[in-house]
């Protein structure tokens, strides 16, 4: 492999620094040539030290003049600004994105990069939710190759892998259940913050283990899975696997079973993605079947856990659906995360926004944006935020 340039987009989130952990540590692979941030301008500029980008773009203009001081004596390119992301995704100065930037704020500039012919590393699986249809359509008419970086959509491409001709069943999504698997409406009522964002296996933003932990996460996976493998609806199922060993599972149509196993670690599909179609040796913590765990897999609780429900539906109904439900869902946990809304109060949003936003079957990319903002802004009307 020739050194491959990394433009990650998103760098100082969870994803993103685990990134630059598999680059660190692969200097003769890869490198990383674009690093953007929405707000952490001192984190991004001790990346943008590290490891000598092209260009940075820090999305928050009223930190360029900070960002630009602090890499005034470097060759580092500084940009800001919203337009500055989408631009960058459009330069010619690397070779593969790492679509790590979290919501809704990944979509524009993946488009961007799916049309400059990049290939995409996804890790943002809202691109898919709000826009599956669009996006794969533009993907195949630029042959763009989209990779998957979740744990559990990396695992099924991983399981495809030489299986072109064979006929998917179903793919079974794993999901660990959370911190309050178990629990019950009677002890969620009372859950904070702070609690929430302790998950059990993996370490993760905040907003994606809050989406955990209402089990939202899972049903936006299912949306993400529908585009990334052709998949339709009933062809997708949840499992509650509270260990997280087995990250997802391909059933075939003579009933055999393929799953790809590991332990929590977000760096391996991040490396995985990063290097495909190769593997590539690393130092990252091994299974051990000589110490097994037991394996357990469960129906998940979705009287409690409403946020599948409405996700499975928005799935079903398709058109602008599942852009609501993003927005909705990125509005409500933005709420509870600065104790503005309790824990349940995140669904109760949700459920409000999808019944009151105009539904639309066949909406274009613009009409999806009007929807997002339609959602946003009726979301944002239910609490002070």
């Amino acid at each position: 492999m020739s050194v491959k340039r990394i433009g990650i987009f998103g760098s100082t989130g969870s994803i993103g620094t685990q990134a630059l952990e598999v680059i660190a540590a692969n200097k003769n692979l890869f490198c990383a040539s674009i690093l953007t941030a929405q707000n952490n301008h001192e984190l991004l500029i001790k990346q943008a030290v590290e490891f000598k980008p092209d260009v940075v773009v820090i999305g928050d203009e009223k930190k360029y003049a900070l960002v630009k001081e602090a890499l005034a004596n470097t060759n580092v390119k500084v940009m800001a600004g919203e337009h500055a992301i989408e631009e960058a995704a459009g330069m010619d100065c690397y070779d593969m994105m790492l679509a790590a930037i979290v919501g809704y704020a990944g979509l524009k500039p993946t488009l961007k990069a799916i049309d400059a012919a990049k290939p995409i590393a996804l890790a943002n699986k809202e691109t898919l939710v709000v826009a599956g249809e669009i996006v794969m359509q533009k993907a195949v008419e630029k042959n763009v190759g989209i990779i998957p970086v979740d744990s559990e959509h990396s695992a099924i491409f991983q399981c495809l892998v030489g299986e072109g001709k064979n006929k998917i069943e179903k793919i079974i999504l794993t999901a660990s259940g959370g911190p309050f698997r178990g629990k019950k409406p009677n002890f969620l009522v009372n859950v904070k913050r702070d609690h929430a964002l302790q998950h059990p296996n993996w370490s993760m933003g905040a907003k994606i283990t809050i989406d955990s932990a209402t089990l939202m996460n899972k049903g936006l996976e299912m949306i993400e899975a529908k585009w990334l493998f052709n998949l339709k609806p009933e062809q997708i199922q949840v499992v509650i696997h509270p260990q997280s060993i087995i990250h997802s599972m391909i059933m075939f149509e003579d009933g055999s079973i393929k799953a790809q196993m590991g332990l929590p670690d977000m760096k391996l599909p991040i490396q995985y993605a990063m290097a495909f179609p190769y593997r590539i040796e690393n130092n990252f913590p091994r299974y051990d079947f000589r110490k097994p765990d037991t394996l357990n897999f469960e129906e998940p609780d979705v009287k409690t856990f409403r946020n599948l429900i409405l996700a499975t539906n928005a799935l079903v109904q398709g058109g602008n659906m599942p852009c609501i439900l993003n927005a909705a869902n990125e509005i409500a946990v933005f709420a509870f995360l600065r104790n503005r809304i309790g824990f349940l109060d995140i669904t109760e949003m949700v459920e409000r926004t999808i019944n009151k936003i105009p539904f639309i079957a066949n909406p274009t990319l613009e009409e999806l944006f009007v929807s997002d903002g339609e959602a946003r802004n009726f979301a944002a009307s239910l609490v002070e935020l």
